[in-house]
């Protein structure tokens, strides 16, 4: 196992577990799994090393509990953090997972400095904001993982409608990763076809759903949220900087000019590649779509100032 094919998971839970399941299984990368609680990632990793021999595939995972393990690993996903619970939104979590956040921050400076950092840790426009910020890590180097996600989402709720194959849907959706979160309807493909002859109702539910994706699936597990959907989301991340594929992702980057966006992390699509965020591309918007951007936009900066006064007064 070399540091240079490794990607360190911060948290052995079920997205960060199976994180590790997608990308060993995929014969992406080696993986480190780290959790605080003694023992968890190492029997996890212990389980999924056992599997290799049926699944076939060449990677090695190790399980720790000691920071200086994940020393120089080239990808550090984030997913360290309390899931939700039915009833609680995303900025329920704020300063819960702050402080676990500024802990795992603390470590990345020292341990992997130079290393791509994604978070998944929710409220994750926020957390990401607060990794760049704690870190001093240039904006290029942290994103989180979300549009990737939510589009996956979106796709699967087309393709039930028109009954095609999820894969053949194309959509996106932008902007925060939260209830202002912009599926963007102009763009939607089914079968390289645009979308049409949906009514005005259709489109809204649609709209609905896939912003209320992740509150959906916690009201149904009572105990927890979802992973399966977000693990394959950052594997899919993975693979594209790895195998610097050049395609075009969306991510929570940190815009400053693209969309008319100053100085916030939104979900916006973006060219990964070996540095990180290579570049955020512009699509075409309607004039609905780009109002909506940036209203999820400023959600995520009130957010931000939320979460500050809160550090400042604990």
């Amino acid at each position: 196992m070399t540091a240079q094919n490794t990607v360190a998971i911060i948290g052995a839970g079920q997205v960060g577990a199976t994180t590790a399941q997608r990308l060993l299984e995929t014969n992406t990368c080696d993986v480190v799994l780290f959790d605080i609680v003694d023992g968890l990632a190492k029997g996890k990793a212990l389980d999924l090393m056992q599997a290799a021999p049926i699944e076939k595939h060449e990677k090695r995972i190790i399980g720790t509990s000691d920071y200086a393990d994940i020393r120089g690993a080239r990808i550090v996903v984030v997913t360290a953090g309390f899931p939700r619970k039915p009833g609680m939104t995303r900025e329920d979590l704020l300063m819960a997972n702050a402080k676990i956040i500024q802990s795992v921050t603390d470590n990345l400076k020292k341990y992997t400095p130079d290393a791509l950092i994604i978070t998944v840790t929710n409220p994750l426009d926020i957390m990401t904001h607060l990794v760049r910020k704690l870190g001093d890590f240039p904006a290029s180097r942290v994103f989180g993982m979300a549009g990737v996600l939510d589009s996956a989402r979106m796709r699967y709720f087309i393709s039930e409608a028109e009954n095609v194959h999820p894969y053949e849907v194309s959509a996106m959706v932008l902007g925060g990763h939260g209830d202002l979160m912009v599926p963007v309807m102009s763009q939607v493909t089914v079968k390289g076809r645009p979308l049409k002859g949906w009514p005005a109702d259709k489109t809204e539910a649609l709209i609905k759903r896939t912003q209320q994706g992740g509150a959906e699936i916690v009201s149904y597990l009572k105990t927890g949220s979802a992973y399966y959907a977000p693990a394959s989301s950052v594997a899919r991340m993975v693979r594209a900087i790895l195998s610097n594929t050049g395609e075009t992702l969306p991510c929570c980057a940190h815009c400053d000019g693209p969309y008319g966006l100053r100085d916030v992390y939104a979900g916006v699509p973006c060219r990964l590649g070996p540095n990180g965020v290579e570049s955020v591309v512009e699509i075409p918007l309607s004039d609905s779509e780009r109002e909506a951007l940036h209203s999820s936009a400023d959600k995520v900066k009130k957010g931000i100032q939320e979460l500050e006064a809160l550090m400042q007064r604990a």
